[in-house]
């Protein structure tokens, strides 16, 4: 029998807000790639971003000609290469010229390496980190990823961060009290996976007040963090399995094998956005489809604009 997934359209509502707000000027960061370019121009068209192309302004007027891009009515910060373009970038969101960062054709820890470094106005106390934002046919509602491309092996601290991060995307999102599962290979905590300590510390500091605005619990596996037969099947009662909105995994790795089975195996879309820094930044990758680059830009653009709103006593 063949099952077909459908997708349930619940990027829609995040787009149709980001419309709502200002347009949001991007630092397009080294666009020198036709598939770069394209979304620069193409996210430009839909009202969703007013792109400032940094990069090396001969080779992205030759791609955009080669690929017959109109760069009308979009800037470009000529720089010499992608390491300058980096720095410049930095530079403009530091400044505020530009409320936000999207990745061009250079590598992740290139930008990154420039947005902590020494001279970086951009760092916050908190850990930077990257969420994905899925949208899996088979799950009932939008389910976090995280971390699956910055952090490698992060400690505990870090962990309180990148979960401290994506609620506050959550929040964000217009949900109040999200559920973090904690993920681990187990659901009990054993002192020979130190994967079920950090989840089983990070679930009593929520409790603490140590992260603010969720419910927070592990260790959970996978099956029941996201199904309550299988929670149920095991006896275990907590407030998140079978309902998470967030899942921590351990470490990059397990993240990233997570995600992309996620996306290859289960059908999900799976938008992309690095917390933690002054402004919000753009990861999209060559192989994502115009809905998930659509998606991104449009939660970095809620973000931005959601920053910028007075605060209330």
């Amino acid at each position: 029998m063949e099952t077909t997934l459908r997708h349930h359209g619940r990027y829609e509502a995040i787009i149709r807000e980001a419309m709502t707000l200002p347009l949001m000027r991007t630092g397009v960061v080294h666009p020198c790639s036709t598939e770069t370019l394209r979304s620069a121009v193409e996210l430009k068209g839909q009202g969703l971003l007013d792109p400032l192309l940094v990069g090396p302004e001969r080779k992205i007027r030759a791609i955009a000609d080669a690929a017959e891009l109109s760069l009308t009515g979009i800037d470009i910060e000529p720089v010499e290469h992608s390491h300058a373009a980096a720095d410049r970038s930095v530079e403009l969101a530091s400044t505020g010229k530009v409320a936000a960062l999207m990745k061009g054709s250079l590598h992740s820890d290139e930008l990154l390496s420039a947005v902590v470094a020494p001279s970086s106005r951009l760092k916050t106390g908190r850990r930077m980190s990257h969420v994905y934002i899925m949208d899996i046919p088979a799950y009932h509602k939008l389910l976090i990823v995280t971390d699956a491309a910055i952090n490698i092996q992060p400690d505990l601290d870090q962990k309180r961060d990148i979960c401290q991060n994506a609620v506050d995307l959550m929040h964000l999102l217009g949900i109040e009290m999200p559920r973090v599962a904690v993920l681990a290979a187990i659901e009990t905590v054993s002192s020979r996976m130190p994967s079920t300590l950090d989840a089983a510390a990070l679930t009593v500091m929520s409790a603490r007040g140590q992260i603010e605005g969720a419910l927070v619990d592990g260790p959970l596996a996978f099956d029941n963090a996201i199904s309550i037969e299988a929670a149920q099947a095991k006896g275990i009662a907590s407030p998140v399995a079978g309902q998470a909105d967030i899942l921590l995994v351990p470490d990059l790795e397990a993240g990233n094998m997570l995600a992309k089975q996620l996306i290859y195996f289960a059908g999900a879309d799976a938008a992309g956005l690095v917390l933690g820094a002054r402004v919000p930044i753009i990861l999209t990758s060559r192989a994502d489809p115009a809905k998930v680059r659509t998606a991104s830009a449009s939660l970095a653009r809620l973000t931005a604009a959601k920053r910028l709103e007075p605060r209330t006593a």
